[in-house]
């Protein structure tokens, strides 16, 4: 699930029927990447946010753009679990993870806060993998299909 404006998503995703979908698929055990906005919209709560109604097939509460807006978007190294070296991570008015449930996994952190956390077959990252050459996260997920 990308990146994006999770509120435009939410409602393509209901009038599509395509909400349903992804959350019979994610039931039924197929993977899912979710990064920055795909992260809010599978988090179970968004804080202080009652009309984006997520999907709710992480057991995590997201902050939307955690870190500020667009103009203080950042990079940084993450040190992430089962990773030799740092990843470098791009960050786009990104979520953090305020709360996660007792089996989320949580992979990466910044300043404390969660910014990649995996659930069973979701792997949920705040930040844009794609916007790297670095594919260690693309990797990650592939292992999750093969399995």
């Amino acid at each position: 699930m990308p990146g994006g404006e999770s509120t435009t998503i939410v409602q393509q995703l209901n009038s599509s029927g395509l909400a349903g979908e992804l959350e019979a698929a994610a039931t039924k055990g197929l993977p899912i990447l979710a990064t920055c906005a795909g992260l809010v919209l599978i988090s179970r709560e968004i804080e202080g946010d009652n009309h984006v109604q997520p999907l709710g097939l992480m057991d995590i509460k997201i902050s939307r753009n955690a870190f500020g807006p667009q103009r203080e978007s950042f990079e940084a190294d993450l040190d992430v679990e089962d990773m030799d070296r740092p990843y470098r991570a791009v960050f786009i008015r990104a979520p953090v993870v305020s709360e996660v449930g007792r089996d989320v996994q949580v992979l990466a952190k910044v300043g404390g806060l969660p910014v990649a956390v995996r659930e069973k077959n979701l792997l949920g990252l705040a930040f844009h993998p794609e916007l790297t050459d670095d594919m260690r996260f693309h990797q990650l997920f592939l292992k999750m299909l093969e399995a």
